[in-house]
């Protein structure tokens, strides 16, 4: 019974998850982007003030981008949200027994008898008609839109804690230990995320980690790589 909690239908629990996830995302894409660029910096020069001036110009661009991408597309979904709203707003105006009886063989799809449903109609109608249709048949509330500033925040926010991980590691450690220093550290962080975004995404949590953590340390060797070739070309 305590999973009902979770299903959908619990609008405010939804509204919260969508920003919750924004930054679950966020720190992830903080640790892999500025890992990566910083391992690729880190295999090219030892220079710690051109390791620390990559690292400061990634997260700077990294987070702006972030949080601007999540409020465009959070923006787009309460617009879309807005717009059905003021349709359903408009049919219960110009075909109120059309969409009662909508209202009705909605409760009865659900399992209820046509007569009990019927009642169930009637009472929601009367207490709140508009907030009544939204939520049984758009699973959306008027109290409980998408914010895309909670979104962009938490994405930004996260970001800028995702990327500590790879610059204090990369700044901190000795020279030779730099690279794989990071690599160990980024990767256990990401398996860490990848975990929690599939707790609250309710996916399977190994599938989850084996994927961010074999794309993070793609990332990680491609720009090595490519360090590497300036470095020797140096």
């Amino acid at each position: 019974m305590a999973k009902d909690n979770f299903e959908p239908h619990n609008l405010a629990f939804a509204s919260k998850l969508n920003w919750l996830r924004a930054g679950v995302l966020g720190a992830n894409d903080g640790i892999v982007s500025v890992a990566a660029l910083l391992v690729g910096v880190a295999a090219a020069t030892t220079d710690s003030g051109a390791l620390l001036i990559a690292g400061i110009a990634s997260v700077a661009a990294g987070a702006t981008s972030m949080a601007l991408g999540e409020y465009v597309s959070v923006s787009s979904q309460r617009d879309s949200e807005r717009a059905l709203i003021n349709l359903e707003k408009r049919e219960l105006e110009e075909m109120p027994e059309q969409e009662f009886e909508e209202l009705v063989s909605i409760y009865e799809a659900k399992g209820l008898s046509k007569k009990t449903a019927r009642t169930v109609a009637e009472e929601l109608t009367k207490h709140d008609v508009l907030k009544a249709h939204l939520e049984a048949e758009l699973h959306i509330s008027e109290e409980h839109l998408t914010n895309p500033w909670h979104a962009a925040m938490s994405s930004a926010l996260s970001f800028l804690v995702g990327s500590i991980l790879p610059i204090v590691t990369v700044l901190l450690a000795p020279v030779e230990w730099r690279i794989p220093a990071t690599f160990v550290s980024v990767l256990v962080m990401l398996a860490i995320t990848g975990g929690v975004g599939a707790y609250i995404g309710g996916s399977p949590i190994p599938r989850s980690i084996a994927r961010v953590v074999v794309g993070g340390a793609a990332a990680l060797a491609v720009t090595y790589a490519i360090g590497s070739i300036f470095n020797v070309a140096a």
